[in-house]
């Protein structure tokens, strides 16, 4: 009974089967075939190769909610050398409150003014990647994708020896602030607290001495993201002003980044730059220094890494096999019937009629007779 039953369920199976096999006997191959199977079996593997770095490929997806975080602080990142003596420059914060920001991680160190090694070939870098970056916002993507966790953010230690004094101050650091709007700047005299306000004390600084160019080596929001290029990163501005004031306004988003190398919370910015000369007799006031107003966007993005999964990229190849091995079978059924129509419309190649030899009446084509047993008994 067991037999009985397999032997009817294979049938069954059998009578299933959408494959059936074509005796080798009953199959003709052709010169047309074979090349046109030879195109489709080169097509098949060279998108099949393609389709594989289209799976390895990532995107990245942006998503957009509401940050309703207000109580956690925000670290601004600085790194900004100006052309001055550190004893006459000073940097402090102030938020929308009027409250002074206490600036203990910010650090003053001498520089000389055209002694930047070895950063002129870093610099040259990021300014060309920051134009880059101006004109091809989809480079962003690509550091995105090519940040490497465990590398450098901050720049390399300056070396050399000092051949001039030093005239320069380099003011570096990071400082925890409040998630309000606020003012980061930088002018002239030490900053001093007071009950009824903040002030710098510029009096025993000599007004020539007022030279307030500057180069953004770093400028960045939150924790600091190997490998990102930040919009204020290498900027560089150049004045024979004395009274020249740099106003940069910075819009600052929050960001969740999550890719395949790294995750972190951390910020991006927008930025407005201006600078203008202060006289108080045309009507330009204000005070000579660099100055950064910030504030906070109440929206938050959320930045992550998309890969195909395995599935479509099973689906995907089996199309494309499946596709080129119907539409190369297509064209080539069309191809031969179309070149059957021609051959049989001029007579050609099988259709060609062949010629029939008909015997010449002029030949003497008797044959010799045959000689049967009677004959030869005789």
């Amino acid at each position: 009974m067991r037999r009985l039953y397999r032997k009817k369920a294979l049938s069954l199976v059998k009578e299933l089967d959408a494959f059936p096999k074509v005796p080798e006997s009953y199959v003709e191959t052709t010169a047309t075939g074979g090349t046109v199977s030879l195109i489709a079996f080169t097509a098949m593997a060279l998108l099949a190769f393609f389709e594989f770095f289209v799976y390895r490929d990532t995107w990245m997806k942006y998503e957009y909610e509401v940050d309703k975080d207000f109580s956690s602080k925000l670290r601004i990142n600085i790194d900004i050398t100006v052309a001055m003596k550190c004893q006459h420059v000073g940097a402090d914060i102030l938020d929308l409150a009027e409250t002074m920001i206490t600036s203990n991680g910010i650090q003053y160190e001498p520089v000389i003014v055209n002694l930047f090694l070895p950063l002129p070939t870093l610099i040259r870098t990021l300014l060309l990647i920051q134009n880059r970056l101006r004109e091809e916002h989809s480079l962003q993507e690509v550091l995105y994708k090519s940040v490497l966790k465990g590398a450098p953010t901050a720049l390399p230690p300056r070396e050399g020896t000092a051949s001039e004094p030093l005239s320069a101050c380099r003011i570096h650091g990071h400082v925890y602030v409040n998630k309000v709007a606020g003012n980061f700047h930088i002018t002239v005299g030490k900053p001093i607290h007071h009950p009824r306000g903040h002030a710098h004390i510029a009096a025993f600084v000599s007004h020539d001495t007022y030279n307030f160019s500057h180069r953004i080596d770093h400028v960045s929001f939150g924790e600091e993201i190997p490998g990102i290029i930040n919009p204020l990163d290498g900027t560089e501005k150049i004045t024979s002003n004395h009274n020249e004031m740099f106003q940069y306004f910075i819009t600052v988003v929050p960001t969740k980044l999550h890719t395949s190398k790294v995750s972190a919370d951390t910020h991006q910015f927008s930025v407005t730059e201006r600078e203008r000369v202060i006289n108080h007799a045309a009507g330009s006031h204000g005070v000579s220094g660099i100055f950064m107003k910030y504030d906070t966007s109440s929206l938050m993005v959320t930045v992550s890494e998309q890969h195909m999964p395995l599935w479509q990229f099973l689906v995907r190849l089996c199309g494309i096999i499946g596709g080129i091995f119907s539409t190369t079978g297509m064209i080539h059924g069309f191809v031969g019937f179309c070149f059957d129509i021609v051959c049989c419309r001029f007579k050609l190649g099988p259709y060609k009629p062949r010629e029939v030899v008909l015997p010449d009446p002029h030949v003497n084509n008797c044959a010799a007779p045959v000689l049967t047993d009677n004959h030869v008994q005789e």
